[in-house]
């Protein structure tokens, strides 16, 4: 009987070690946090999307103190969607499906951006994009979903009031179709028409290699100005073709044209004739107060230039990294709830990021967002980071 009363006691004592065991590392996993990147780290888009995400790589390392100081283990969590809809969703379930995961920075495109961010909604996980400018972005009135960007209704009158004081008189307006591009070549026509700049055409594609067909009445019409409402590895394609075709008027194009690749694709066809400009709620990085240090160390650790949108990659890592921390601190430094980091991002005055001071309103836009006009002065790749600045603008979103 001693026997077993001394094998009973020993598988209770086991047990309770193994009880204990497993409560320390409870313990120490509710200390474990998580916050995704989503944008295209793969594909002809990957070039602006591996740099958001080394932004946002960045600000954590150096911004991460002080929840390390509280005691919590901080990690990236990186998802590649490809600049796809449907890769975004798949992404944002699994993302979603992790307790540790309490933010997302991202996305890239909107039309990405929009399906997967009511994955994040129905969850309750904050998100906050560093470069999606549809207005539908935000006007859904999720409280999870924010951005630090300006908005395309108010982007694309930028574009048409600039085309319209560059003394164009006609314009064709093409688009690829998708949320963001199609999105802000509407508000573009419609500015436009609005004062007077005649639209020669209006028409949407998703062809990548071969414009003939949209050519022809564009070298027809001759307008003054080529409008593209879309991404820069589409616009630079039919851009150069186009004046190969021998069109000689001014292209105009939005944030989505932003990228040092555009003269890989398009060299010296994007200087000649009346020239390139586009829109961008994303100046060059040094144009910033805040980022000179921000592009030494950007250097430094990836040897090479932030692209567009890197250092806005980096604020909004930083907005994230100090919502959770006031999460933590309102809840006695125990870890936060999805729910109550994405209020404290909201919550969030004057935020004193690189690129700007951010406070959100009451659907997630910043109160007041820049936005700029940009000339494209060289074919050269290396100084995509020189062009010409010719407008900045700083304009409050629209009312809601």
């Amino acid at each position: 009987m001693f026997n077993h009363m001394s094998k009973a006691l020993s598988l209770f004592v086991a047990a309770s070690m193994t009880m204990a065991t497993c409560g320390m590392a409870l313990a120490a996993d509710a200390k474990s946090i998580k916050i995704a990147t989503q944008s295209p780290l793969s594909g002809d888009q990957s070039v602006v999307g591996v740099d958001i995400k080394r932004g946002a790589e960045l600000a954590l390392e150096q911004l991460g103190k002080p929840l390390a100081d509280m005691g919590f283990k901080v990690e990236l969590a990186p998802f590649d969607d490809q600049a796809n809809p449907d890769t975004g969703v798949a992404n944002a379930k699994r993302i979603v499906s992790d307790p540790a995961i309490l933010a997302v920075v991202g996305h890239y495109n909107s039309g990405v951006q929009i399906p997967s961010s009511e994955v994040y909604h129905t969850s309750g996980l904050a998100n906050v994009s560093p470069a999606n400018t549809n207005p539908k972005v935000t006007t859904r009135g999720y409280l999870e979903v924010n951005r630090i960007v300006g908005r395309d209704d108010v982007q694309g009158v930028v574009g048409a009031d600039f085309a319209l004081g560059l003394g164009a008189k006609s314009v064709f307006v093409i688009h690829d179709k998708t949320a963001y591009g199609q999105g802000i070549a509407e508000f573009f026509k419609k500015r436009a028409e609005e004062k007077g700049l005649k639209v020669l055409g209006f028409e949407g594609t998703e062809e990548k290699a071969n414009f003939d067909a949209l050519l022809s009445p564009i070298l027809a019409g001759s307008p003054d100005l080529v409008y593209f409402g879309g991404m820069y590895s589409q616009a630079a394609v039919l851009f150069k073709q186009a004046r190969e075709r021998g069109y000689a008027g001014t292209f105009l194009s939005d944030d989505g044209f932003d990228s040092s690749d555009a003269t890989k694709i398009a060299g010296q066809t994007l200087i000649d004739g009346g020239g390139t400009y586009y829109s961008t709620v994303s100046g060059p990085a040094a144009v910033y107060p805040g980022t000179a240090k921000f592009i030494a160390d950007f250097k430094a650790k990836f040897n090479s230039d932030p692209q567009p949108f890197a250092a806005q990659g980096y604020d909004s890592m930083a907005i994230v990294l100090k919502a959770i921390e006031n999460a933590a601190k309102a809840g006695g430094n125990a870890t936060p709830t999805r729910e109550a980091v994405a209020k404290a991002i909201r919550e969030l005055k004057d935020f004193p990021g690189i690129t700007g001071t951010f406070t959100f309103n009451n659907i997630g836009d910043p109160i007041v967002a820049k936005y700029f006009v940009i000339k494209v002065n060289s074919a050269d790749p290396a100084k995509w980071s020189e062009n010409s600045i010719v407008e900045t603008l700083d304009i409050a979103p629209p009312q809601q």
